[in-house]
């Protein structure tokens, strides 16, 4: 299934506004987050499990254990954000 996922702050800086990514049904935010760390060093350095990251899904607050609905909207972003 197809999701959406963007990114915010640092994050954003370091991969661009965001991408399409293609993850199996029933996913999870922690999967999702896992095939783009597989996908390159810059996914990897960005959102790397030694590296704080928060996630939303729909915009709504989430933690890697939240499943994902195909069309989802899935964000990344660091801990603290500016506005």
């Amino acid at each position: 299934m197809k999701v959406t996922v963007r990114y915010f702050a640092s994050v954003r800086e370091a991969l661009g506004n965001g991408e399409q990514v293609e993850v199996p049904a029933g996913a999870t935010v922690g999967a999702v987050r896992d095939a783009l760390i597989a996908r390159d060093a810059a996914h990897a350095a960005a959102l790397g499990r030694g590296r704080a990251v928060r996630s939303a899904v729909d915009q709504v607050l989430c933690d890697e254990h939240a499943i994902v609905a195909e069309g989802a909207e899935v964000g990344f972003f660091p801990p603290v954000t500016g506005g």
